[in-house]
């Protein structure tokens, strides 16, 4: 399906995208011209779920038992080897299969790289432990005879490519930076939740949210160094909060009714790289005063 499409674009030597007039216009005054929209897309099936879902196993040892006098619970994030890191490694691999497709369409297409690209995660319908991973954005080509060893993709419109582009930059690649965590809702956290302790920081919930956007933040600088990048400009920062069964606590009790708390954090941005541009030495202005006293006014020659 993806090979006819490209050659039909090839064939007829037409071009479509999703850019407004001023994304065009903006790419046209950096020397770029668009090709076609591009995208990839895969599905994977995520096992896993209910009380049998281990991928939030808190990692709590009291969990079960624990009561007053009872250790603080940590927060069990997928970037240190929690067991939530299984799930992410697998939805990581799932944007990585559709990025790599959008970005052989654009190859195909003569582009490169692809601007505007929109990542997206849904249920696949009637498959309820099926997500569709899709990316779609432009190809674009420049107009020069200077090509990139490999396209690029980013998040950044044609007005934001632009402008990245007449600052000195250029973007390498687009990043996704996935975390989660989990944390035993322990004695303390539910004492600092009691409607009696009146206003008051919940400490284990701060340590959760801080823990996983930082595990986040490692992931996606960890891409961008990998990709010999320079620095990343970010384009979404998300974040949600539920609460689970905690399965270790149920292992030991099937009555039990405590809970964890779990954070997802997913930032996605591009890897940028600094470029300079050969300028054309201009000639120097000698400034000659004269020597007629009559003459009070400099020329230049």
């Amino acid at each position: 399906m993806a090979a006819a499409r490209m050659a039909e674009a090839r064939r007829s030597g037409t071009w479509s995208s999703a850019l407004s007039t001023g994304e065009f216009a903006a790419l046209r005054s950096v020397g770029f011209e668009p090709v076609g929209q591009v995208l990839g897309s895969a599905v994977y099936r995520v096992a896993g779920g209910g009380t049998n879902w281990r991928y939030y196993d808190c990692g709590y040892r009291s969990a079960g038992w624990s009561g007053r006098g009872s250790g603080p619970a940590p927060v069990a994030v997928s970037g240190q080897g929690a067991a939530s890191k299984a799930l992410v490694d697998v939805l990581m691999a799932a944007r990585h299969a559709a990025l790599a497709r959008m970005t052989a369409e654009c190859t195909a297409l003569g582009g490169d790289g692809v601007v505007a690209a929109d990542l997206t995660m849904a249920p696949f319908p009637s498959a309820p432990h099926c997500f569709e991973f899709q990316v779609i954005g432009t190809a674009v080509r420049a107009q020069g005879d200077v090509r990139p060893k490999r396209p690029f993709t980013t998040h950044l419109d044609g007005q934001g490519f632009a402008k990245l582009i007449d600052a000195g930059w250029v973007p390498v690649d687009l990043l996704v930076g996935l975390a989660i965590g989990s944390r035993h809702d322990d004695w303390t956290t539910r004492r600092q939740n009691w409607f009696a302790a009146g206003n008051q920081e919940v400490i284990g919930w701060s340590e959760l949210v801080a823990l996983t956007r930082h595990d986040a933040r490692q992931r996606i600088g960890e891409q961008a160094w990998h990709a010999g990048a320079d620095g990343v400009v970010l384009g979404d920062n998300r974040m949600r909060v539920w609460r689970e069964d905690c399965v270790r606590a149920r292992r030991r009790n099937n009555d039990s009714d405590q809970k964890d708390h779990v954070a997802e954090v997913t930032l996605v941005g591009t890897s940028i790289a600094a470029f300079t541009v050969r300028r054309e030495v201009q000639p120097r202005t000698l400034t000659v005063m004269p020597l007629d006293p009559n003459r009070r006014r400099a020329r230049s020659t």
